[in-house]
């Protein structure tokens, strides 16, 4: 699948893209301040929002607001509001390893997402450009692998705190619908012993209550083995045991990059793609944007185009 085979229409031309960053959002209550990333198309107006939260991994700038530019520069170019944070994670903060919530912050990282709708007035006021352009009520959640993670829970997933043993739901009614990229799967036996030991709280991983629409995507060669026993099939779970309305789409020969979302021409992907790139970058686009606006076709043009050609970059099912 390429982009030529997309209707031209789905899509339309892409807009110039205004980039701002960081906006800051103080918060007193966190290690520190809370710097976000802000593109946006230079034209439009009533622009649904997409909250991208980043990954890990082995780069200094990947897991912050300057990672994932092949994503957020799409989408903004074609018609959404992308806020990026960089959360307590990210390596380009270097906390005290001591630092509560440490090493992962999966609380915080969700509790950013809060913040970040709490104070669009503020990042309106900040990036005068945005002003008045937002449609507050078509707000998504995307994140891959960790950033996967943390929307899972704002979609609804749920967890028992290893510190005190309570349930936790931080789900965000707020955020209509939800992007997950290779993100983590259940808990219990699915996990390795490195995980259960350090990153107690993917114990306990619950996607019963995730009821929000979400679509997602799992490479079929992302065994991701450091953080699970089950193979590629375990970044499925998010679709597989959650209510629906779901989608999986499953993208071919792709790893946990997913063919390179998070950079452009980064060391760290390993089955670098543009194809699969692509594929990724639209079958998003056009998910959330029949989601956000019900009746629109994309979704459905997309994974006609996605299984029409003799050598499919994936599949999609739903539920």
């Amino acid at each position: 699948m390429s982009a030529s085979t997309y209707p031209a229409d789905i899509f339309g031309s892409p807009a110039p893209v205004l980039s701002v960053s960081p906006v800051v959002l103080a918060a007193p209550d966190r290690a520190v301040d809370l710097e976000v990333r802000v593109s946006a198309p230079v034209t439009g107006s009533d622009l649904p929002v997409i909250l991208l939260s980043h990954g890990q991994g082995y780069s200094n700038h990947l897991s912050s607001l300057n990672g994932y530019a092949p994503l957020a520069n799409f989408w903004a170019a074609h018609g959404f509001v992308v806020i990026q944070p960089t959360h307590l994670s990210s390596r380009t903060l270097s906390l005290d390893p001591e630092t509560p919530g440490a090493p992962l912050y999966w609380r915080s990282r969700a509790e950013d997402m809060r913040r970040v709708l709490d104070q669009l007035d503020l990042i309106e006021a900040t990036v005068p450009q945005l002003r008045g352009r937002l449609d507050r009520s078509r707000v998504a959640v995307a994140g891959h692998s960790m950033g996967g993670h943390t929307a899972s829970l704002l979609l609804g997933a749920r967890l028992t705190d290893p510190h005190d043993g309570t349930e936790v739901n931080l789900a965000e009614p707020r955020i209509k619908a939800g992007i997950l990229l290779a993100a983590p799967g259940r808990g219990g036996d699915a996990v390795t012993d490195f995980v259960a030991e350090n990153y107690s709280f993917f114990l306990t991983t619950d996607f019963s209550a995730m009821s929000t629409p979400a679509l997602v995507v799992a490479g079929d060669r992302d065994d991701s083995a450091h953080l699970t026993v089950r193979g590629p099939d375990w970044h499925a779970d998010p679709y597989v045991l959650s209510p629906g309305p779901k989608a999986l789409f499953t993208l071919f020969d792709a790893e946990h990059g997913l063919g390179g979302i998070s950079g452009y021409d980064v060391a760290e992907t390993t089955d670098e793609s543009l194809e699969r790139v692509a594929a990724v970058q639209r079958l998003t686009w056009s998910y959330l944007r029949t989601e956000l606006y019900p009746g629109d076709p994309a979704w459905r043009v997309a994974c006609e185009a996605l299984t029409s050609g003799p050598d499919p970059l994936g599949r999609v099912e739903s539920k």
